[in-house]
């Protein structure tokens, strides 16, 4: 089995997909129109408490303030503000919590009223990103995640992942933490740790202890709605939660990302520098990997099957909807529960696949096909247990009700990605009426003609639909090399099925847009 991260730099940041077995498991866009991300640190300031939700709303320059609830705080979050405003005031000098005096822990069940007050700053941790009309949630828990660790400050515990079932590991997990870490601060020890030596688990700490220390630093001369700490790309991000053994191809269509990433990668995990490749090729990188056209398949409302059934997918305010269908699924079973075991076994894969591409959180509500046999019912749900175990996000999966309908909640920390898969016609505007769409082959034509006997570009590249791109090749004697007998130069051409039937993109020698 093999794991493929394609990463396409565009203007607003980049776009990444990860596919297993050449297929589209996971789908991320960086850069979008907030900087307010998973797992950043802000200095926040106190707009609102509101005593009716045991919350406070905290401004951090989004255009809606963020949310934190009073169970949110964690039991430390005194020791924070007194720690804040000491650096804040620049009457703790030092970035360490080695001989911080640290506050008693909060009442689990007190008010926020008796925590926090209008005006105050807070240092606060993105939990969740701005979704539909809310702001980000946010949480006083501070933590700062690394490969194999994540490091908790104003706490003193060590926690092993639940999965790592070996008690013998545990303990020598627990052991060695407990010996190297930094006083002050908790750690909790990540899957991926199990089996890695003292030397990886001390480079990875000393990382975190020197982000916390340089954040600490930006602190004491920070503002209001400043970042203090800030994740790391969101590239990057994946590389270090999902990068293992099964990993055998990195790709990266901009030489300076590629750049980033290959650093990154050699910090984290030198054997795999090697994997990390320079895509340099003329057609757009979703393109030639079929990235674009999985993106154009995958997003609809409809979602087809590979065994013949398909799903249809709905998005609300409050949950996402999915219906499973059998369409066309030949009968090769002897019977139609057999047959609608086989579409649902089929579909519990799709659907943990969708889950994870659009990254759908929330309440899901799934109609499977009605099954009557209960041993049925039992291998369905085991069956969708198993499909979602690759999910790194936190779920929980219910059996079959008695109306056939499965129920899964998974966490939601950012909005569900949607793909347009429906296009306005540029011919006719979404009126219905077109005007010769024909043409633009003569259009194409003239404007070749045009460039080469007027503005004398030495070559040129068309980006067009696959289409045209046929219609202007097909043939020994194509178009493309009447053009070459004509004109005595070559015209290069790029299938890209980004664009409309009629649109065309014209690009001379150096790769900047022509304009006529």
């Amino acid at each position: 089995m093999s794991n493929e991260l394609i990463i396409n730099s565009i203007r607003e940041g980049c776009r990444i997909a990860l596919l297993k077995d050449r297929r589209l498991v996971e789908f991320h866009q960086d850069g979008g129109g907030h900087s307010f991300n998973v797992g950043d640190i802000h200095l926040g300031s106190v707009k609102k408490v509101v005593q009716g939700l045991n919350a406070a709303f905290i401004d951090l320059g989004y255009e809606k303030d963020a949310f934190l609830h009073y169970l949110d705080l964690g039991p430390q979050v005194q020791s924070l503000n007194k720690f804040t405003k000491l650096t804040l005031t620049r009457k703790h000098q030092s970035t360490r919590l080695a001989g911080f005096k640290m506050e008693p822990d909060i009442n689990k069940l007190g008010k926020m009223s008796q925590v926090l007050t209008k005006g105050q700053k807070i240092l606060v941790q993105v939990v969740k990103e701005p979704i539909s009309t809310k702001g980000p949630r946010l949480s006083c828990e501070l933590s700062i995640a690394g490969r194999y660790l994540v490091m908790v400050p104003f706490s003193n515990t060590v926690n092993v992942s639940k999965k790592i079932m070996d008690a013998n590991e545990r303990k020598r997990l627990l052991r060695l933490i407990s010996s190297i870490k930094p006083e002050g601060f908790g750690v909790i020890i990540r899957t991926v740790a199990q089996g890695k030596d003292v030397k990886e688990l001390d480079t990875d700490l000393r990382t975190l202890a020197e982000k916390w220390n340089q954040g600490m630093k930006a602190l004491s001369k920070a503002r209001p709605k400043d970042k203090i700490i800030g994740e790391i790309t969101r590239a990057n991000s994946i590389l270090r939660d999902v990068l293992n053994e099964s990993f055998d191809n990195i790709l990266v269509d901009n030489k300076e990302l590629y750049q980033e990433i290959k650093s990154f990668v050699k910090d984290i995990a030198p054997d795999k520098e090697k994997i990390i490749k320079h895509y340099t090729g003329k057609a757009k990188i979703f393109e030639a990997t079929g990235v674009e056209k999985q993106l154009k398949t995958s997003f609809g409302q409809s979602v087809s099957m590979l065994n013949g059934g398909y799903l249809i997918i709905e998005h609300t305010e409050a949950l996402h909807v999915i219906d499973v269908n059998s369409g066309n699924k030949s009968n090769k079973e002897d019977n139609q529960e057999d047959t609608a075991l086989k579409v649902n076994i089929d579909a519990a894969d799709e659907i943990a696949r969708q889950l994870r591409l659009r990254d759908m959180g929330g309440i899901i509500v799934v109609d499977f096909i009605d099954m009557r046999k209960v041993e049925n019912k039992k291998k369905l749900y085991a069956k969708m247990k198993d499909a979602m175990k690759d999910d790194r996000s936190k779920h929980t999966i219910l059996p079959l009700s008695k109306f056939g309908l499965m129920e899964i909640t998974r966490q939601r920390v950012r909005p569900e990605m949607t793909i347009k898969t429906k296009e306005v016609c540029s011919s006719c505007n979404g009126t219905g009426k077109v005007s010769a769409s024909i043409q633009v082959a003569d259009q194409i034509e003239n404007t070749v003609k045009h460039i080469f006997e007027s503005q004398n570009e030495k070559k040129i590249t068309i980006a067009l639909h696959p289409y045209l791109y046929t219609y202007f090749t097909a043939g020994i004697f194509s178009r493309r090399v009447k053009w070459f007998l004509k004109y005595f130069r070559w015209v290069t051409l790029v299938e890209d099925s980004s664009k409309a039937l009629i649109e065309y993109e014209l690009l001379n020698a150096r790769g900047e847009p022509i304009r006529i």
